[in-house]
């Protein structure tokens, strides 16, 4: 017979099993998210250094560009209907049929938009330097071959299904890189051939993913759920543009101002600084989740502090290692990598100010605080782009200009900060 006073001990080691129960889950989908990024890192590598040695520089630089203007254009794809398919995945999952079918639907209702931004980015950045056709070729990749797989990826995550959407990783970046290793064998090593190599490879991975990893359920329209969402949808598209525009746009600056040589080698740098943030997306990943659930966690200036502490050790630390790596073994990742070897220490503290954006903007997708997200990425877009310019113009070398971004992105960093932890004291709007 149980006694009274033992009660309290059976629920206090009840509480204990239950919390390492909890936690035993969450690591194993914690590893089971970073084996994605672990093997995507790999394959991203052999990718980056076959292509950056292939290509010359100023066609790398060109290539870079034009694909980061891809990246920034593909979020206006479906007006931004892909968080409301990630929010359902992750709190609503019977529904993903219905919100799958109206992507579709709203993806090519949203298909003259896309045409008319890329038209216009062409124009004003790529027209003295990129045939249409070319940069045409590469946003078709971008926006509606490797979106969608993004998608997939995005919807398994959702799910909880961690283990799936890293194998699609790791295979979609597996597939990547053959590709750019096949390229390496192609006697013609062009722009233009590899345009057609990529439209390939995506092509590849698209199939791959609707046909082996994308939940099964049946598609249905109901446009009673769309209009519902399309407003914060919109939102987000609109914030998403100007994260990438403010992610990417130096890339588009340089080329603009600095001709396609220089923006091969920043291409090069920043490509290197960008491998360093695969992991923190992860764990940024996992944290947006956790806090759709639970919107209040970040309500004590202890958690704050040490997850923003963790985010720049850890991507400082990486940028470190590779650029003492690349000082002692320059030729390492090929004679074009080589060139831009030096340059990479001096972007010492980029990576983890970019992340710590990247992770700020998070917070308030996590949130729902959408309309404030839009609003402080075009404040950081615009913050960017003046002080960008004024490097420049101002810097002497190359050298010059890399070190500066340190502290343009420190600047970025606590405009973005200001805004986010401001915005973190008003209520988390309801999903």
């Amino acid at each position: 017979m149980t006694q009274a006073n033992d009660i309290p001990r059976i629920s206090l080691r009840g509480r204990i099993g239950s919390f390492l129960s909890e936690q035993r889950v969450l690591l194993r989908a914690y590893f089971s998210a970073v084996s994605g990024s672990a093997g995507r890192l790999v394959f991203s590598l052999v990718y980056f250094v076959a292509l950056a040695n292939t290509l010359s520089i100023a066609d790398f630089g060109l290539f870079a560009t034009a694909s980061a203007a891809g990246v920034m254009l593909s979020r206006t794809l479906a007006f931004g209907f892909i968080s409301a398919l990630y929010r359902t995945a992750t709190i609503r999952p019977r529904l993903i049929g219905s919100y799958t079918a109206g992507f579709l639907m709203l993806g090519l209702l949203s298909l003259p938009l896309l045409a008319a931004a890329s038209a216009l980015t062409w124009f004003l950045f790529f027209s003295g330097t990129l045939s249409p056709a070319i940069f045409a070729t590469v946003i078709f990749a971008e926006a509606l071959l490797w979106r969608p797989v993004e998608v997939a990826m995005i919807v398994n995550n959702g799910l909880g299904r961690f283990g799936r959407a890293a194998m699609l990783a790791i295979l979609t970046s597996a597939i990547k890189a053959a590709a750019a290793a096949l390229f390496v064998l192609w006697p013609n090593s062009t722009i233009e051939a590899w345009a057609a190599f990529y439209v390939g490879c995506n092509l590849v991975s698209l199939a791959v993913a609707f046909g082996l990893f994308y939940p099964r359920q049946r598609l249905r329209l109901t446009p009673d759920l769309y209009w519902r969402r399309l407003s914060d949808s919109i939102y987000v598209a609109g914030a998403e543009v100007l994260f990438y525009l403010q992610m990417e746009f130096d890339k588009l600056l340089v080329l603009a101002m600095g001709g396609p040589h220089l923006a091969g080698i920043y291409a090069i740098v920043m490509r290197l600084v960008d491998l360093t943030a695969i992991p923190i997306r992860t764990f940024s990943m996992m944290l947006v989740q956790k806090m759709m659930r639970a919107p209040q966690m970040l309500s004590r200036l202890k958690i704050k502090v040490g997850i923003e502490a963790g985010i720049f050790i850890v991507s400082t630390s990486a940028l470190l290692f590779l650029a003492v790596v690349l000082h002692f073994f320059p030729n390492i990742l090929g004679r074009n990598v080589a060139e831009a070897a030096p340059l990479v220490g001096l972007a010492l503290l980029v990576p983890a100010l970019r992340n710590l954006v990247e992770y700020h903007a998070e917070l308030l997708f996590a949130r729902g605080q959408t309309l404030i997200r839009a609003a402080n990425l075009a404040l950081l877009a615009g913050i960017k782009a003046g002080l960008l310019s004024l490097l420049l113009i101002a810097a002497h070398d190359t050298a010059m200009l890399i070190w500066s971004l340190n502290g343009m992105f420190a600047l970025i960093y606590l405009a973005s900060a200001a805004v986010t932890y401001a915005s973190l004291r008003r209520p988390a709007k309801a999903i």
